[in-house]
């Protein structure tokens, strides 16, 4: 199924782009009001996009009395984004969550590069998460983690019930006339073709170490992209900075992934999935 990246869309100004989803995934929702960070907040490289928001967001309390309704009137499959300062704010929201139909899964945002993490580890945080909710838990891991396997075998352990790869990589633009750092915040996210390598070398690496499935993104922006995410072991395909310039994104993506399944013989994107493991050769039609 194809989902759009937290944060890369608001399904309530642009709900006919929403609607082109299997998955709407909302923005990260803190316990806590958050105005993000000042402006400059994005930034254009020749390389990607880089964002540094910090996670401006309604609160819990808001989202769940606002925003979740208007969300499910739209009639979408929803997962929420969860994002927190300690273990305890992650559970805290988790658990508020829990008790709503609405909500179909929750993503664990365990990586936002534009704010301060919390003192816990992944795995602390998730089990923390465990026990606050019987929603699965998608667990969003930093492809700056050198050693993202053992991070994605620690949040198996500790019950998560699927991983999203990767959330963006940390990034500096200049600006030519001064030289001086175009975000407020010098560094922001860094999102669009430059991550496609790194989020496919996460992706493979983990789908070697867990058998958790695994929502593959990182510069997706036409089928052939979503397949190669699928071939290294996805199981589905989100999509993130390719909305900003086409709000066809995931329709035309779906298509285009449609048809090099068939071009590969292949007949859904459940047969692609990890044959870069070498499991099933595979080999284009003549």
């Amino acid at each position: 199924m194809i989902l759009n990246a937290s944060g890369c869309l608001d399904a309530l100004t642009a709900p006919a782009v929403a609607a082109q989803l299997d998955v709407f995934v909302t923005k990260t929702v803190t316990p806590l009001p958050r105005g993000g960070n000042p402006p400059t907040r994005i930034a254009e490289t020749d390389v990607g996009m880089l964002n540094s928001i910090g996670l401006a967001n309604p609160g819990i309390e808001r989202f769940l009395e606002t925003s979740l309704p208007e969300l499910a009137a739209l009639g979408l499959r929803l997962w929420v984004s969860v994002g927190g300062f300690s273990a305890e704010e992650y559970a805290r929201s988790c658990a508020l969550l829990d008790a709503r139909d609405e909500v179909e899964a929750l993503e664990l945002n365990l990586s936002c590069p534009n704010v301060e993490e919390a003192a816990e580890s992944a795995a602390q945080i998730v089990a923390a998460c465990r026990a606050a909710t019987s929603k699965p838990l998608w667990a969003k891991l930093s492809p700056a983690n050198w050693d993202i396997a053992a991070s994605a075998r620690a949040v198996e352990a500790a019950g998560a019930d699927g991983l999203s790869l990767v959330n963006t990589i940390r990034g500096l633009a200049l600006d030519p006339r001064t030289s001086l750092p175009v975000l407020h915040t010098a560094t922001g996210g860094l999102s669009g073709p430059a991550l496609r390598p790194i989020a496919l070398a996460a992706v493979f690496q983990c789908r070697r170490a867990s058998s958790l499935p695994i929502v593959g993104m990182g510069g997706v922006a036409g089928g052939r992209h979503a397949f190669e995410l699928l071939a290294a072991g996805a199981t589905h395909v989100a999509v993130g900075t390719a909305l900003f310039a086409d709000p066809c994104a995931p329709a035309r993506i779906a298509g285009e992934l449609r048809a090099e399944l068939d071009r590969l013989g292949l007949e859904s994107a459940e047969a692609a999935s990890g044959i870069a493991h070498g499991a099933r050769p595979v080999a284009a039609r003549p």
